[in-house]
Parts: C-alpha cells; sequence; structure tokens
C-alpha cells in the first residue's frame, strides 16, 4: 500500500513540476511577444514621430511662402477694387475702336487684362480678348505674346494646350497640355489646325505656288540695311538671325524695321510648282505692327561667302540667342541688286498662321552651294503650300 501511495505522490508531484515548467514558458513566451510588441509600437512611434516633424517642417514652408504672396495679393486686389466701376474699360475699348487700321495683339491683350480685372477671369468677353490676343501674336512679340495669352486663359480655367516655351516655372507642367509643333509627325503641318485655330480655317495662309497669270504690281521696294553684331538663334525650328534697329525696308512711301531673318529648306515658296533649295525670310514691321516679308530664294550653285560666315557660328542645337564676339553681319549681303517681286498677301508659315502679312517674293536668286545647303541643321523645316483661295498675286 505504501508503495502505490509514494508512486501517486511522485506522479503528482511530476505533473506538477510540468505544469510549473509549462507556466514558465508560457510566461516566458507571453512576456517576449509583448516586448516585441512594445518594440514595434516604439519603432512605429519614432517613425511617426519622424513624419509628424516632416509635415510640420513642409506645412511650416507653406505658410512662409503664403505669406510671402501676400503682399501680391493685397496689391492685385487693390488694383481690381479699382477697376470694378468699369470706367477705364469703357475709355480703353473706346480707344480701341477709334484705331484705324487692325488692333495689334499687344493692345488685344492690354484689353483682355482690363476685363480680367473688371469682370473676372470667367467672363466671356474677357476669354475673347485673349483667345483673339492669341490669334494676333506677331512674329516680333510672337512667344512673349502667345504665353501671355495662354497663361491668361489657364488662370481663367480654360482648356488651353500651352506651348512648352510658355510652361510658368511656379506651375507643375503636367498640370498643362503642353504643345511641341514640328514638321512632322503628330504635330506636323497637317495638323497645326488643331491646336492653332487659324493654321486650319484661315483663308490666306502662306506659302503659296506662285503661278500666273499676274497682275501688274504697283509696289516699289527699297531697302537701306546696316551692319550690326551678329546675334543668332536656334529656335529648334529653324536658324534665326535677330537684327539691331536701324535697318529698314521702304514700301512705296511707308517704312518697315527689319527685325530678323531666318531660313527654310527648302523653299516655302514655289515658282511654277517648283521649289528652290533653300528661302531667306527677312521679316519686318512698321510702326502700326503691320508685316511685310520679303523672300530671297537661294538656288543651288556656287557657295555664298555671307552663308559660309552665318553657318560657321550657327548654333548647332536649340538654344536660346548667341551674339558672336567679334563678327558683323550686313543683311543687305543676301538680298539682290533687283528687288523686282511677286506679291500677295499671306500669313504666318509657323503657328499661330497670323494672317494680313504681306509677301514679297524677290524674282532674282541668290546662289548657295549643296555642301551649304547640306550644312543647314534642319534637314526639312519648310510648310507645304497652301490654297490660294482666289488670292491675287502681282508681279513687276
Amino acid at each position: 500500500m505504501k508503495k502505490y501511495l509514494r508512486l501517486l505522490i511522485e506522479i503528482v508531484m511530476g505533473l506538477l513540476l510540468a505544469g510549473a515548467l509549462a507556466f514558465s514558458y508560457w510566461s516566458y513566451n507571453g512576456k517576449a511577444h509583448a516586448i516585441d510588441e512594445l518594440t514595434d509600437v516604439s519603432e512605429g512611434v519614432d517613425e511617426t514621430k519622424q513624419e509628424l516633424e516632416k509635415v510640420n517642417k513642409e506645412l511650416a514652408e507653406t505658410k512662409e511662402k503664403a505669406a510671402s504672396f501676400e503682399p501680391a495679393a493685397r496689391e492685385l486686389a487693390a488694383v481690381k477694387g479699382s477697376f470694378e466701376n468699369g470706367v477705364v474699360l469703357q475709355d480703353y475699348e473706346a480707344f480701341i475702336k477709334a484705331q484705324k487700321g487692325p488692333v495689334i495683339s499687344e493692345r488685344q491683350l492690354g484689353l483682355g487684362a482690363l476685363r480680367l480685372l473688371t469682370k473676372g477671369a470667367q467672363d466671356p468677353d474677357t476669354i475673347a480678348a485673349y483667345q483673339k490676343a492669341l490669334e494676333m501674336a506677331e512674329w516680333s512679340s510672337r512667344l512673349k505674346s502667345i504665353c501671355a495669352a495662354q497663361n491668361a486663359l489657364v488662370a481663367a480655367g480654360q482648356k488651353v494646350k500651352v506651348l512648352a516655351d510658355c510652361v510658368q516655372a511656379e506651375e507643375p507642367a503636367k498640370e498643362k497640355h503642353v504643345v511641341h509643333w514640328a514638321y512632322e509627325g503628330e504635330m506636323g503641318p497637317e495638323n497645326w489646325g488643331e491646336e492653332f485655330p487659324t493654321c486650319g480655317s484661315g483663308k490666306k495662309q502662306s506659302p503659296l505656288n506662285i503661278v500666273g497669270p499676274f497682275e501688274k504690281s504697283k509696289d516699289v521696294l527699297s531697302v537701306s540695311y546696316k551692319e550690326g553684331p551678329l546675334k543668332m538663334l536656334n529656335n529648334g525650328h529653324t536658324i534665326q538671325v535677330n537684327v539691331e534697329p536701324g535697318s529698314t525696308l521702304k514700301l512705296n512711301k511707308e517704312v518697315y524695321n527689319l527685325l530678323q531673318f531666318h531660313f527654310h529648306r527648302p523653299s516655302e515658296e514655289q515658282i511654277d510648282g517648283k521649289p528652290m533649295a533653300m528661302v531667306a525670310h527677312f521679316v519686318h514691321k512698321n510702326a502700326e505692327g503691320k508685316l511685310a516679308v520679303v523672300g530671297v530664294l537661294l538656288n543651288e550653285g556656287k557657295d555664298s561667302e555671307a552663308i559660309k560666315t552665318l553657318w560657321e557660328n550657327a548654333p548647332k542645337s536649340e538654344g536660346p540667342e548667341v551674339v558672336v564676339e567679334g563678327v558683323k553681319f550686313n543683311p543687305s549681303s543676301l538680298i539682290p541688286a533687283a528687288l523686282t517681286h511677286y506679291h500677295y498677301e499671306g500669313s504666318l508659315t509657323t503657328p499661330p498662321c497670323t494672317e494680313g502679312v504681306q509677301f514679297y517674293i524677290l524674282k532674282t536668286t541668290v546662289d548657295i552651294s549643296k555642301k551649304q545647303v547640306n550644312e543647314f541643321p534642319f534637314k526639312r523645316n519648310a510648310r507645304p503650300v497652301q490654297p490660294a483661295n482666289g488670292r491675287v498675286i502681282t508681279a513687276n
């Protein structure tokens, strides 16, 4: 009996010992798990603190930036308040109506700005004024005018596709639709009208195929170009030479200032359906903002010393204007002695294709060698000829 009792006590003691060991193990595991959870929570708290510090820093920077805008916002509010009575807008509208000849794009922009201040961004007249300015943008201030109009329309909540050069640094580019027009591909000439309406719907577009019969031209041209510093620009579409003030074209009794000249390969204008190797377009503007382009056809022949000077100094890639040190150039070195011409009314040959441009294509060509043609950095940058739509071409 004692034997069994002792065995029973040993079994009970063994069970108690096993239970104690199991309890200790479970207790240890529970504490270890709790420690792990506390460690994870602690790490999470640290990460949260870091994120909170980052958010607080960004918030402080935003508040500081917003505070820097407050003076400008107050100034704008004061300006808007000054124009809300509409008197200045009425006076300016009357001034615009009293002007003789077409309204230039800069005045149209001014009209849009006054309407914006007086009537607000959502007013249809405001939007119409900026859209009109966009269509009217001219060679001399074309990019500046286009950018001003496009950014104003974006500010007015309009869905406008903005030129890459017009995207404002302070606004994320992804918020705007950037337009890169080109001479081929999706934004080639056949599709310009999708983004620049006048290019597609205009009835007096350039260039033309110049073909007779011709009416007699009564216009008399004379040029007085001066030597000046060589200022060149590769704008991604052509090589352009910007000209210092002082070089002029006299069209009958009216004086036009030479702004710049640039090149197209092959020539945009055709004579009896045939293009030349290249053409140089000399762009002029008079005091009223009217444009006149003199086109010099470049025929493949012998080397041109003038072209040699230009090509040696032309920027090879797209970029800002370059002033070539120690080099001067006289645009008249590319103008033939005889100024007999073909004349028609047309448009800019690049977007936005603004109409009302007088074209004078000289009959006398200027030589350029095949090697010089091939050295021009653009293989093709010519808009196809456009329908004449009944336009009269004159000649002398």
